[in-house]
C-alpha cells in the first residue's frame, strides 16, 4: 500500500531529493510536465462516496484513474486520450462499475487543473537492486507531495525511507491534494447540493423570509442555467424545474406576504417557465426510462422497442433547441433580472400586507396546518370509484405541502420533521408513480400515431402497445397501494406528531 507525505513550505523538490541522496542511493527514472484534473458531476457524486477522477496527461501516457480519496488509493486507472462525458461510456469495465451507481444520469465536467512537474523515482541497495519507489510531484502554489510505493519483501526498506521523511519534517497522510487546490482557488467541495437548506430565524417578519426563501431559490435557477441550455445533462434541467415549481409553490402559498400585484405578476413569469421547460424534461424522462420500459417486456420483442428510442431521441433534440432559444429571450432575461433586483431591494420598514406583517413561525404554522388539513380532506374522499384527476390534485397538493415543509424544516425540530416527510414521501411516491403511468400511457399512444405515420415496422408498433398494457397494469397496482399508504400517512400518531411539531418552536 502506498504512502504519501507532503514536503513543509521550505523544502524544494531539488533540496528534497539532494538529502535523500546523502541517506540512500537514489535513480531518477523521469521527470516530465504533468497536467491533473479533477472530474466529478456538478453535484459532487463521486466526492460524496469518497472517490475523486483525475485525468492526468504527461508526455508518455494520459490515463484516467479512480481514487479513494482519504487513502489516495487507485481503485481502477485506464489509459485514454479524453474523458467520456457519462461513466457508462467508459470502455473499461471496472470504471463503468464503480462510476455508474453513484453517477447514474450525471455527466463528468472538470472541476479544476493543476500543471506540475512529476519525478518518479527508484531507491536502490548495495546489490543495485530497486527497494522502493517514489513519486514527487512538484507543485507551484500547494505544497509538494511524495509517494511512497513498497516492493514486496522490501518491508524495512519503506519503513526506514518512511522515518527519514519524517526527519526532514515531512507530513504523513496530508490533507488531499483535491481539497488543497479547491481551497487555493476560492472553493470548496459540495459548493452545489440540489437539496434545499434554508436557515430561518422564527422571529423573522414573514415577507423578509420569504424574500430569503426566494433568493435561494433564484441561486438555483442560476446555476442550473447554463447546463440546461446547453443540455449538459438531464439534472440540470431537473433542478432548474424544481426550483421554478418550489418558486411557484412558494408564490401561490405565502400570498398576503408581498404586494398582490408583485405576486400576481412574477406568478405568470415563472408559470411560463415551467410550462416551456416541460416538454423537454418530459422526454429527458422517457430517454431516462427507456431501459426499463425495454426490459420490462418479453425479451423476443425489446429490440422491437429501438426505433422509439431513435424517435424520442430525435423530439427531445427539437425541444432542447426550442428551450435553448426561449432562455436567451428578452422575456426570461428581463423578466428573472426583476425578479432578482425585486429580492435584493430593502424591504420597507412597516409592510402594510396582513401577512407581511407576521412573523415566519406564526404563518409557517398557519399555511402548514392549513395544507395538511388538505391532503387529508383530499385523500380521505378518495375511493376505488374516483377519477384519476383526483389523485392527480392530491399529488399536487402534497407537493406544495413538501414544498413548504422544505421552506420551514428550520423552524422545527429536526428530527421530528425530517419523520413527517419520510411519510409524505412514501405517499407521494405511489402517487408521483400512478400519474407518470396514466401521462406516460396517453403519451405513447400520440406517439404511436405520429410513428405510424412515419411508416415505422409494425413489430415495434406492437412492442408499443405491450409497453402501454404494462404501464397499464402498474398504474393499477399503484392505485391499489395508495390506500395503504395514505393510511400510514393519515395515522392518529403520525397526526398526532405533526399537530404537536407545529406547537413547538425552533
Amino acid at each position: 500500500m502506498s504512502l504519501q507525505f507532503a514536503f513543509p513550505p521550505n523544502l524544494t523538490t531539488d533540496k528534497f531529493i539532494a538529502q535523500l541522496s546523502v541517506k540512500t542511493a537514489l535513480q531518477q527514472v523521469s521527470k516530465q510536465y504533468a497536467l491533473k484534473t479533477f472530474y466529478d458531476s456538478f453535484d459532487w457524486r463521486l466526492y460524496n462516496q469518497g472517490l475523486s477522477g483525475e485525468f492526468t496527461r504527461s508526455k508518455s501516457a494520459s490515463t484516467f484513474t479512480l481514487k479513494q480519496i482519504e487513502q489516495d488509493l487507485a481503485l481502477a486507472s485506464t489509459e485514454l486520450k479524453e474523458v467520456p462525458a457519462f461513466s457508462q461510456d467508459f470502455q473499461d469495465a471496472t470504471l463503468r462499475n464503480l462510476m455508474s451507481p453513484f453517477l447514474e444520469m450525471r455527466a463528468l465536467l472538470p472541476i479544476i487543473t493543476l500543471d506540475y512537474d512529476i519525478y518518479h523515482l527508484n531507491v536502490i541497495n548495495d546489490d543495485e537492486k530497486t527497494v522502493l519507489r517514489l513519486q514527487v510531484e512538484n507543485h507551484e502554489l500547494l505544497d509538494n507531495l511524495v509517494t511512497l510505493f513498497p516492493l514486496k519483501g522490501y518491508d524495512k526498506a519503506a519503513e526506514q525511507i518512511a522515518a527519514w521523511f519524517l526527519d526532514m519534517g515531512l507530513s504523513p497522510n496530508p490533507k488531499p491534494l483535491l481539497v488543497n487546490a479547491l481551497t487555493l482557488h476560492g472553493r470548496k467541495p459540495n459548493d452545489y447540493c440540489s437539496k434545499i437548506s434554508i436557515n430561518l430565524a422564527p422571529d423573522m417578519r414573514a415577507d423578509i423570509a420569504a424574500k430569503y426563501i426566494y433568493s435561494h431559490l433564484l441561486q438555483a435557477i442560476k446555476v442550473n442555467e447554463q447546463g440546461t441550455i446547453a443540455d449538459t445533462d438531464s439534472e440540470f434541467l431537473h433542478d432548474f424545474r424544481v426550483a421554478v415549481r418550489r418558486t411557484r409553490a412558494g408564490l401561490s402559498q405565502l400570498k398576503g406576504v408581498l404586494p398582490d400585484e408583485t405576486t400576481a405578476y412574477f406568478a405568470e413569469f415563472f408559470s411560463w417557465l415551467g410550462q416551456i421547460t416541460g416538454p423537454t424534461r418530459d422526454l429527458d424522462v422517457y430517454l431516462l426510462n427507456f431501459s426499463r420500459f425495454k426490459n420490462s417486456l418479453p425479451i423476443a420483442i425489446r429490440d422491437d422497442l429501438d426505433p422509439l428510442y431513435d424517435f424520442l431521441q430525435h423530439k427531445q433534440h427539437h425541444a432542447q433547441q426550442e428551450l435553448a432559444k426561449k432562455l436567451r429571450t428578452p422575456k426570461y432575461l428581463n423578466s428573472l433580472s426583476e425578479w432578482e433586483d425585486y429580492l435584493k431591494a430593502q424591504a420597507p420598514f412597516m409592510t402594510t400586507q396582513a401577512h407581511g406583517k407576521l412573523n415566519i413561525k406564526q404563518l409557517a404554522d398557519h399555511r402548514l396546518w392549513k395544507n395538511y388539513r388538505r391532503v387529508l380532506k383530499e385523500g380521505s374522499a378518495i375511493t376505488d370509484s374516483s377519477p384519476a384527476e383526483a389523485l392527480h390534485e392530491l399529488r399536487k397538493s402534497c407537493k406544495k405541502l413538501r414544498y413548504l415543509l422544505e421552506f420551514f424544516q428550520s423552524l422545527y425540530d429536526e428530527a421530528a420533521i425530517k419523520q413527517f416527510i419520510k411519510n409524505l414521501k412514501g405517499l407521494q411516491e405511489v402517487l408521483g408513480n400512478f400519474q407518470d403511468c396514466s401521462v406516460q400511457e396517453d403519451t405513447l399512444k400520440q406517439f404511436s400515431e405520429q410513428m405510424l405515420n412515419e411508416h415505422v415496422h409494425a413489430n415495434t408498433l406492437m412492442a408499443m402497445g405491450v409497453l402501454i398494457q404494462n404501464l397499464d397494469t402498474l398504474k393499477l397496482t399503484m392505485r391499489s397501494e395508495f390506500f395503504s399508504k395514505f393510511a400510514t400517512f393519515k395515522h392518529e400518531d403520525n397526526h398526532a406528531a405533526f399537530k404537536a411539531l407545529l406547537a413547538t418552536h425552533g
